[in-house]
């Protein structure tokens, strides 16, 4: 019994200092300052490309279709949540004003006409797409705000939760899709204050780029005037 306790301490060890370095992989890899911005992604031979049926959010005219991948294991099912026969189709959630999951476009169809159009051309893992429904309330301006990746930062060869997460912005329907967050700065959270009719967001900068987000490093405030035309991000220093 004593020896069995020795062991299960040193099994306990091993996986913390196991997920200890899980943790400290770094988000950034800085072997080429011009190449952290560009796309090497990988296809994943082991998913095949599907669109959930669409939603519809309250007050808008438009329809939105997640379009991901869903994972095909070696035996033939998958990994997911909703499955049939074995395999799942589900690559997103939604919750009334928010789509939430793991998926790599949007398209966006108007109420009125069959014709889909695509957020973006290029690689992203798009994570939540919130629309702004209490600004629509409010200023009849019907706006999406994005959390994703955009470039494979850690150079994996994979665009996920492993790179630098930005903030984007674009109008209900997909258009005007528009960057907010700068490169190579990890989106900490955002929020909306009504009454200003501005999207304030916090990220933060590994100023020592040792490819970890830590103590050392530099947090950036920001807001965007969410009725100007250009969604000019400016910054604020609430620290000093």
């Amino acid at each position: 019994m004593k020896n069995f306790s020795k062991y299960t301490v040193l099994g306990l060890f091993a996986f913390l200092a196991s997920c200890k370095g899980e943790a400290e992989k770094p988000k950034v890899i800085y072997e080429d300052e011009k190449s952290t911005q560009k796309n090497v992604v990988a296809k994943d031979s082991s998913q095949i490309k599907i669109a959930d049926l669409p939603i519809y959010m309250e007050g808008t005219k438009y329809l939105i279709h997640a379009i991901g991948g869903v994972r095909v294991s070696a035996e033939g099912g998958s990994y997911g949540s909703s499955k049939t026969n074995s395999m799942s189709y589900a690559i997103s959630n939604y919750n009334r004003f928010e789509l939430t999951g793991y998926f790599e476009n949007l398209k966006f169809q108007h109420i009125d006409s069959t014709a889909l159009r695509p957020l973006t051309d290029k690689p992203v893992q798009i994570q939540t797409a919130t629309f702004l429904n209490t600004i629509s309330d409010k200023t009849k301006k019907q706006i999406l705000v994005y959390s994703l990746v955009d470039s494979d930062t850690n150079k994996d060869g994979k665009l996920d939760a492993n790179d630098i997460k930005s903030l984007y912005i674009s109008t209900m329907s997909g258009k005007t899709f528009t960057k907010l967050s700068s490169d190579l700065q990890e989106l900490l959270d955002w929020n909306v204050v009504e009454v200003q009719n501005r999207l304030y967001f916090r990220t933060i900068e590994d100023i020592n780029k040792n490819g970890a987000f830590d103590k050392t490093d530099k947090v950036h405030y920001h807001f965007v005037n969410l009725l100007s035309k250009d969604w000019a991000v400016e910054t604020y220093e609430p620290i000093n």
